[in-house]
Parts: structure tokens; C-alpha cells; sequence
């Protein structure tokens, strides 16, 4: 509505303004740029700054007042100023098509400026919001991110200390874990999704799961011990997956 009143400003601004009794005038707002400049063409600017602020994700703000209200302002004193012109063309003249057209156009303006916060109709996006990124079925790979195996070789990433070390200097006596196989030596890391959801034990032997792999997700397989796998989560937590059937490699 107010890109369309801008348009009929601009146009009203080429057209006469006024007609006198017993002369042939051909007066319009660009006769005299105060008019052209300042009341038509400001009418126009309040409507721009009114579509850019609804356009904008975050309304932007000129020397601390909003966009939306300076162009209602323009739009309001656009329309004020019209109607003044209109009763007071001077003796033995009347309104033409640009000065009725003119305020006409400005009175939309300003009417919708004005309503768009009171009326829930008119404060509808101009620009729809993007669409949420579907989500992927299982075994596709995601653009980016942790786990994306397209990004490059894997890193092998640090890791704590060895649970043969973690385990020296306890008491006599107290009952020990029972030791993990040893890793195989030409594994190479690699990404891998689990089809279910899996436990992820810790490496010294116990039955404790300390995280569990969900799927969809991409994990970091860091050592294989038999036929179990040693993964890294996406928080840098490690552990021992013992069920490795159906899983997919990245």
C-alpha cells in the first residue's frame, strides 16, 4: 500500500497542480523545487525508508529514531501540507489532477504508516523468512561441521593418558579391569554413523557407559581393538564401542 502511494505521488508531482479562471497554466510541483523537492519527493523518501525498514531483519535507527518513524513523519507532513495547498489555491482557482491526486496518494501514505502497528493484517514480512534446512536422513553427510567427512582426512586428535599408566599405583588387592585388546596396527581413523543408538563404554574395561552415540551424527573412530572401535565424541569424551554391527563408514 505505500509503495503504491509513492508510485502515485511521483506521478501526481508531473501533473497541473491548479487551474485559474480566464488563463491557461500549466503549473506543476516542479515549477518550484520547495514544492517538487520538499513536499512530493518527501512524501516518496518517507515511503522508502518505511518498505526499507520492514525489509531490514533488525530495524535500523537515524540519530536514534527509528526508520519506520521518520518515513511516517514524512508521510504525515507530506499529506498536512497537501491539504493546506488545496484550500488555499488563491481567488478564482481550484484543484487540479496533481494536487488532488497528490494528497490523495499522501493521505494512503500516512494512513498506512500510521495503522501498520495498531493493524496485525499489515505487519506481515515483506520478505518471507527462509525455509528451515530439512532434516538429513540417516547416512547423508551433513555440509559441514563436526563429524563431516568430506572435509578432509581426519586429525588424530590427542588424547589423555594411556589406560595402562591410569591404572599404575593402585592399591594391592583391589580388583583390576580387565585389559583391552590390544589396538590393530594398520587401522586407519575414520567417520562412522551407528543406526541405533549405542552406549559408549569407557576404555579401561568397565560396563559403565559413559556417553551414548546417537544416529544421524558423525563420530571419529580413533583405534580398533578386536572387533570393537574406540570413538571420540563431538566433546572430546572417548570411549569403547563394543556393538560395531551395521554401522556406515564416512
Amino acid at each position: 500500500m505505500v509503495i503504491g502511494a509513492a508510485v502515485l505521488l511521483f506521478i501526481a508531482s508531473f501533473l497541473k497542480l491548479y487551474s485559474v479562471s480566464g488563463f491557461n497554466l500549466d503549473v506543476t510541483a516542479w515549477t518550484s523545487l520547495g514544492n517538487g523537492l520538499g513536499t512530493y519527493m518527501g512524501g516518496v523518501i518517507g515511503a522508502a525508508l518505511i518498505v526499507v525498514n520492514r525489509c531490514l531483519p533488525q530495524p535500523r535507527k537515524i540519530a536514534g529514531l527509528d526508520l519506520g518513524t521518520v518515513g511516517a513523519a514524512f508521510a504525515v507532513l507530506t499529506a498536512w501540507s497537501l491539504f493546506w495547498f488545496m484550500v488555499d489555491v488563491g481567488d478564482n482557482a481550484s484543484p487540479a489532477a496533481g494536487l488532488i491526486l497528490g494528497f490523495i496518494a499522501a493521505l494512503v501514505m500516512a494512513g498506512a504508516a500510521i495503522a501498520t502497528p495498531l493493524v496485525p493484517a499489515l505487519q506481515a514480512a515483506l520478505i518471507p523468512a527462509p525455509k528451515p534446512v530439512a532434516p538429513q536422513p540417516y547416512g547423508a553427510q551433513p555440509p559441514g561441521g563436526y563429524g563431516y567427512p568430506g572435509a578432509g582426512a581426519p586429525q588424530q586428535p590427542s588424547y589423555g593418558t594411556p589406560p595402562q599408566q591410569a591404572q599404575a599405583g593402585q592399591p594391592f588387592g583391589q580388583p583390576q579391569p580387565q585389559p583391552a585388546p590390544a589396538p590393530a596396527a594398520d587401522f586407519s581413523p575414520f567417520w562412522f554413523a551407528v543406526p541405533v543408538a549405542r552406549p559408549l563404554f569407557a576404555e579401561d574395561g568397565s560396563q559403565a557407559p559413559i556417553a551414548e552415540l546417537a544416529p544421524g551424527t558423525w563420530y571419529l573412530a580413533v583405534e580398533q581393538r578386536g572387533p570393537a572401535l574406540v570413538a571420540q565424541t563431538q566433546d572430546g569424551r572417548r570411549g569403547v564401542l563394543q556393538d560395531t554391527s551395521g554401522i556406515q563408514r564416512g
